[in-house]
């Protein structure tokens, strides 16, 4: 499985005359965590409509200018986009479509209620797999926009259908669940949407719509790649802010940390949390927080925190240490995610 880690400091901005910050990449959790058990899954489409409602299926095709065939190659891209995307991030040992199994549905148009765990366990058991992705729901609607000018009302019918004023746009929407029978747990449910644009004359309009099953495709295929994304941790780039004035040993701090010496700056920082003076000591108890989180020790760094604002009343450590307390969880949460 693909890893993700902490990356150090990777810039450093002018906050204030007592603090600067600093720029942090740190690992998030991924959105949906699958059981470490759970190494065959399958992959479903439950969007088909049954009898009674594929009149409003049909319905629904006519108003939003959809082709005959344009959600079923879409539905095909989704699939296809998920199986490849679950199969190249190597979470699991196999992913098989089971997109031939004839589902239907009554609600085309909005998530349908989820399958029975009778039925979920059949699939799984006469597939082989330990869980089931499911495309619940699958629709695209398409509008023209078209936007006259007062000289183009006035102009003559070839004018108008030749004014680049007009556009056609088709909203690509997905919804996925996650089926896991062992514990009965549906592990995710969620929404994905997309908008196909393109703008040009009435008359170029004329050939997108005859082109755009491509385009559906692809992007149908984009949200099926977006979705098994969901099971990746992430990075995001958080800010953190420290003391840089207090005592000479701050100043010379300063210096080390803006040329990424961040463990002599915090051995400096570091002689200053018995200063006599209770905000230098606080400032100093703050930044060896700031240090031992760089260096990926959370609970130091609480106990940090927490030392400057219980000692020193230091407000900024109180919610500092809130902050990496948080981060503390998702940490155990990665943690757990990545014991496959």
């Amino acid at each position: 499985m693909k890893r993700y880690y902490l990356f150090v400091v990777i810039a450093i901005v002018a906050m204030s005359c007592k603090t600067q910050s600093l720029y942090l990449n740190v690992t998030q959790p991924a959105p949906v965590t699958v059981p470490a058990y759970v190494k065959k899954v399958g992959v479903i489409d439950r969007t088909s409509p049954s009898a009674e409602a594929k009149r409003l299926d049909d319905l629904d095709k006519v108003l939003t200018l959809e082709g005959s065939d344009l959600d079923s190659l879409g539905k095909i891209g989704s699939i296809a986009g998920l199986t490849d995307e679950l199969l190249t991030n190597d979470r699991f040992n196999s992913v098989t479509d089971l997109s031939s199994i004839n589902f239907r549905t009554s609600a085309v148009l909005t998530f349908p209620d989820p399958l029975s765990w009778q039925i979920v366990q059949s699939v799984c058991d006469e597939n082989d797999v330990d869980a089931v992705f499911a495309l619940e729901y699958y629709d695209t609607d398409t509008q023209i926009h078209y936007n006259a000018t007062e000289e183009t009302k006035k102009a003559p019918l070839l004018s108008v259908l030749l004014e680049p004023n007009s556009s056609i746009e088709t909203v690509v929407k997905t919804g996925w669940r996650i089926y896991e029978p062992q514990q009965q747990s549906i592990l995710d449910e969620y929404v994905i949407t997309r908008s196909i644009v393109s703008s040009g004359s009435l008359a170029s309009t004329a050939i997108a719509l005859k082109t755009r099953k491509d385009a559906v495709t692809r992007v149908s295929n984009e949200t099926g790649h977006a979705y098994a994304v969901r099971l990746l941790p992430y990075d995001i780039s958080v800010t953190r802010d420290y003391y840089v004035k207090g005592t000479q040993n701050f100043v010379m701090a300063r210096r080390k940390a803006q040329n990424g010496k961040w463990d002599e700056a915090g051995a400096l920082w570091e002689k200053e949390v018995t200063n006599n003076k209770g905000d230098i000591a606080g400032r100093a108890c703050y930044n060896m927080a700031i240090i031992n989180e760089i260096n990926g020790n959370l609970e130091e760094a609480i106990k940090w925190a927490e030392k400057s604002y219980e000692d020193y009343g230091n407000k900024l450590a109180r919610d500092y240490a809130r902050v990496l307390k948080n981060r503390r969880n998702s940490a155990e949460l990665l943690k757990i995610q990545e014991e496959r």
